[in-house]
């Protein structure tokens, strides 16, 4: 029955990238970034002080953690992913994100000097030449923001937010496990800071008259943003800490690869973007790359049964 929970999370978690697509037709990426994350803050942190579990009192190295975690967790990876949904299709920006687990192996293999096997390098080749196939297909938006080569700078934008978003997941890992603070306090000042620097900078870039959401939006752009912080920020959060009590991240980083097919699903339902069958064959092919390369990560015994309970 448990098993049933980790499509569902998946499920859930890629209708936020339709929702984001029709949230950037309304508002720009940098006041979306900002209301979203700071309301999604004062979620979090009201919460904690329901639970009476909130507190300032913090040292100094626990708040720049914050800070920095706010910078690259929230401010860059949301700024340039929404910047990258205004010309790329949901799926495709979904699927972009599936470079997370091969970043988050260059990463350990550059810094934390993880050995990098023949079949790993194998497994990741694999899963870089999925990538070709969605890359080489373009919409008429990319066009108009072509970088070098094959490349759109959209593309580039929302493989900078998924570097990012894997180096504040390391951050995170950091700040919980080193100065024993949950995660949903960290997330919960990250995610404010994070959206008070987007508000701030967009007070900059955007333009105010008298906010920037397009006229007669205002309803539609505030019930977006409740969906997707709820959906995302409060339910997936929640369920993934519950789940990894049951399964390894192992398995449900596997399941993930179903998040770009979820995505195409959702955002056809949705907002009525066609359904991408190069995405099905592209996941197909990371997915083969990535079981090839996590079969290794099991023998070299760096993929371990993740027993941390996630608490508030």
């Amino acid at each position: 029955m448990h098993l049933i929970l980790i499509p569902l999370l998946y499920a859930l978690w890629s209708t936020s990238f339709p929702i984001g697509k029709f949230l950037v037709n309304i508002s720009p990426p940098i006041f979306l970034t900002g209301f979203r994350m700071a309301f999604a803050g004062v979620l979090l942190l009201g919460y904690l002080l329901i639970r009476r579990k909130l507190t300032f009192k913090m040292p100094l190295r626990v708040w720049i953690s914050f800070m920095i975690l706010a910078l690259f967790s929230i401010y860059l990876t949301n700024i340039l992913e929404f910047w990258g949904l205004q010309y790329l299709s949901s799926a495709k920006v979904c699927f972009i994100y599936s470079l997370s687990p091969f970043i988050t192996a260059l990463l350990s293999y550059i810094h934390f000097k993880e050995k990098m096997t023949p079949a790993k390098w194998v497994g990741m080749c694999i899963g870089f030449l999925g990538f070709i196939p969605v890359i080489l297909a373009k919409s008429s938006l990319e066009d108009v923001v072509m970088a070098f080569g094959v490349f759109s700078w959209a593309e580039l934008a929302v493989a900078g937010a998924a570097f990012f978003a894997v180096y504040g997941w390391v951050i995170l890992r950091l700040v919980v496990k080193d100065y024993e603070v949950s995660p949903i306090k960290a997330n919960g000042w990250s995610m404010l800071m994070g959206g008070f620097l987007a508000l701030f900078t967009s007070l900059f870039v955007d333009n105010y008259s008298p906010i920037p959401v397009a006229a007669g939006a205002m309803t539609p752009f505030l019930k977006g943003v409740l969906a997707m912080t709820i959906i995302s920020n409060v339910i997936c959060f929640n369920l993934y800490g519950y789940l990894l009590r049951k399964y390894t991240a192992t398995l449900l980083s596997f399941f993930g690869l179903l998040s770009p097919i979820f995505a195409s699903l959702n955002a056809w339902l949705i907002i009525g973007e066609p359904i991408s069958l190069t995405i099905f064959l592209s996941t197909a092919i990371v997915g083969f790359g990535l079981w090839i390369f996590y079969r290794a990560e099991l023998k070299q015994g760096y993929v371990q049964k993740d027993s941390e309970v996630v608490n508030d």
